[in-house]
C-alpha cells in the first residue's frame, strides 16, 4: 500500500465539524492545529460540513461555525461558502458520491446489505452482554447467497450496507504522535458504512472525501483512534493511498475528564457574548498540548497568530490531555484586555456586551416599564453582570425543599439544552416539564428568574433570556447549580 509520508503532493488537510449545535472549542483547537500545519508548509486548510445525521442536524449551527471560527481569525482556503475543486463541501449534497462508492465496494466483496431488523440487532446484543462479550454485529448477514440477497431486495427489506472486517490478523497504522497501533480483527466491527436511508454514516463519508479532497493529513481527536482501522481498512478497500494520520488529545477539565460543558462552557459563542477576546482564546488554544517552544513569550504566554504559524510545532504536542483551565484563560483574557489603548477597549466593549444590537433589544424589553432613564441600570444589570448568583430567599419556593428544588433546577437545564431558543418553543417546553414534576408556572418560572437574574423582579423572562442568548444562560444555569453543590459539601 502506498504511503503518503514520502510523497511531494502539497499538504491539504480539514476540519470536518457537524451542524448538531453551538460550535465547540474543541474544534476550534483542532482548526487551530490544521490551519498552523497547513500555513507552515504551504499548503490548503479545507472546511467540510458533516452534515449527514439529519435526526441532530440544526439549521442554525453552520452559520454558526462559520462565524466563530472567522471570529478567531481562522480563515480557510475551500469550504461550502468559498467554493473550491473539490466541491460541494457538505456531505449532504454528496450522497450520490457515497452510493457509488458503497456499490464499488459492494461489487469488490469488501462490503454487504445487512438486513437484520432492531430488533434482532437489540436481541443478538442482549445475548453477547449476557454472555459478557462485547457487544457488536454478529455477522448474520455476512454470508447471504445470491438468491437470498435479490428475495430480500425483492420484498423491499429495509437493509444497511456494512463494512466486511476479515475476521483474523489485525490492522496497524501510524500515528505521527504516537508511533505504530495495531487493533486486533476481533476487536473491529463490521461497520455500517451506508444507512437505510441512504445516508452514509460517519466513516464512509469521511474515508471518501478525504481522498477525493486530497487530503494529505488527517489531524483530528484522538476519540477517532479506534475508528482508525476501520478507516485504513476501508483505504485498502478501495486501493487507495493512505494519509498520515495525528490524533490530538483531548481537552480535559481540571479534574482530567474529557471537557463537557457540565464544568467549562464549551461554547464559542459563549466566549464571543461573554466578552472574551478572540486573540486570547486563540492564544490560550494554542498553548494546549505544548506545541509552542518553552522559549518563545515564556513569561507571559502570550502569542500570536503570526508568532505561532512560525514556530508551532505539531511533534512537540504532548499526548497527555491538555487542561482546559478556565481561570487560567480568564486570567490571560485579562492580560490582553489590560494591553488594549483605551479607545480598543471601549471599541471591545462597544461589539460585545454594548453594542447597538445588544442595547436596542433590552431596551425594548424595559421602556414601558421605567418612569426615568436612570432606572434602566436597576432592571437590567443581570445582562451586564457576569457573577449572579440568587440567595435562597430568592430562588427558594416556600413550600419546596432546597433538594427538589435543585433538582427540578437541573430539570431545567436539560430540556433548556435541548430546545430551540425561542419564546415560542421556551414557553411550551417548560410549562410542560412544571406539570411532569408537578411544579405550578408561578414557581417554575420563579426558580428560573431567579437564576438568570439574581432577584424576584426583571423585564419578561422569556424574552430576556432570548436576548441574553442561550449559551450564556445555560452557562449561568451550570454556574448556580455548581455554586449550591459546593455549598452543600
Amino acid at each position: 500500500m502506498t504511503e503518503l509520508n514520502s510523497s511531494p503532493a502539497p499538504i491539504r488537510v480539514r476540519i470536518a465539524p457537524s451542524p448538531t449545535g453551538d460550535p465547540h472549542v474543541g474544534t476550534a483547537y483542532i482548526g487551530l492545529v490544521n490551519y498552523l500545519y497547513a500555513r507552515q508548509r504551504g499548503g490548503q486548510f479545507v472546511l467540510r460540513i458533516e452534515d449527514t445525521d439529519r435526526a441532530r442536524f440544526v439549521g442554525t449551527s453552520e452559520q454558526m461555525i462559520f462565524d466563530a471560527l472567522r471570529w478567531l481569525g481562522l480563515a480557510w482556503d475551500e469550504g461550502p461558502d468559498v467554493g473550491g475543486p473539490y466541491g460541494p463541501y457538505r456531505q449532504s449534497e454528496r450522497t450520490e458520491i457515497y452510493r457509488k462508492h458503497a456499490e464499488m465496494l459492494l461489487a469488490n466483496g469488501t462490503a454487504y446489505r445487512c438486513f437484520c431488523t432492531a430488533e434482532e440487532l437489540e436481541a443478538s446484543r442482549k445475548q453477547q452482554m449476557a454472555a459478557k462479550l462485547p457487544p457488536r454485529y454478529a455477522g448474520t448477514c455476512r454470508a447471504l447467497s445470491a438468491a437470498q440477497i435479490e428475495e430480500n431486495l425483492a420484498a423491499q427489506k429495509p437493509f444497511v450496507i456494512r463494512m466486511k472486517v476479515p475476521t483474523e490478523g489485525s490492522t496497524t497504522f501510524t500515528d505521527e504522535l504516537r508511533g505504530e497501533i495495531t487493533f486486533d480483527h476481533f476487536n473491529v466491527d463490521d461497520q455500517v458504512l451506508m444507512k437505510s436511508d441512504g445516508f452514509p454514516t460517519y466513516h464512509l463519508a469521511n474515508v471518501v472525501d478525504d481522498y477525493l479532497m486530497q487530503i494529505t493529513d488527517v489531524i483530528r481527536a484522538e476519540e477517532w483512534i479506534s475508528s482508525t482501522p476501520k478507516h485504513v481498512l476501508l483505504y485498502q478497500a478501495f486501493g487507495w493511498p493512505i494519509p498520515r494520520f495525528w490524533h490530538m488529545p483531548l481537552l480535559r477539565n481540571l479534574d482530567k475528564s474529557k471537557i463537557s460543558k457540565r464544568k467549562n462552557p464549551v461554547s464559542l459563542v459563549y466566549y464571543r457574548q461573554a466578552g472574551f477576546l478572540p486573540e486570547a482564546v486563540l492564544n490560550f488554544l494554542g498553548l494546549m498540548g505544548g506545541g509552542m517552544p518553552a522559549d518563545i513569550n515564556n513569561a507571559t504566554e502570550k502569542f500570536t497568530l503570526a508568532e505561532m504559524v512560525e514556530h508551532f510545532d505539531v511533534k512537540n504536542i504532548r499526548t497527555a490531555g491538555p487542561v482546559f483551565d478556565l481561570t487560567k484563560l480568564k486570567w490571560l483574557n485579562g492580560e490582553y484586555i489590560r494591553a488594549l489603548a483605551p479607545a480598543d477597549f471601549y471599541a471591545a466593549l462597544r461589539s460585545t456586551v454594548l453594542s447597538d444590537t445588544y442595547l436596542s433589544e433590552i431596551a425594548g424589553l424595559v421602556q414601558t416599564r421605567v418612569e426615568t432613564l436612570g432606572q434602566f441600570g436597576d432592571l437590567t444589570h443581570f445582562f451586564f453582570a457576569d457573577n449572579i448568583l440568587p440567595v435562597q430567599e430568592v430562588f427558594l419556593p416556600k413550600k419546596r425543599t432546597l433538594e427538589e428544588t435543585l433538582a427540578f433546577a437541573a430539570e431545567q437545564l436539560a430540556v433548556l439544552e435541548a430546545v430551540d431558543w425561542s419564546t415560542e418553543a421556551l414557553e411550551p417546553t417548560l410549562k410542560k416539564l412544571g406539570e411532569e414534576k408537578q411544579w405550578s408556572v408561578k414557581e417554575n418560572f420563579m426558580l428560573l428568574r431567579a437564576i438568570v437574574t439574581g432577584g424576584t423582579m426583571s423585564p419578561p423572562l422569556l424574552e430576556s433570556v432570548i436576548v441574553f442568548g442561550k449559551a450564556r444562560t445555560l452557562d449561568r444555569m451550570r454556574r448556580f447549580l455548581e455554586a449550591q453543590k459546593g455549598q452543600k459539601k
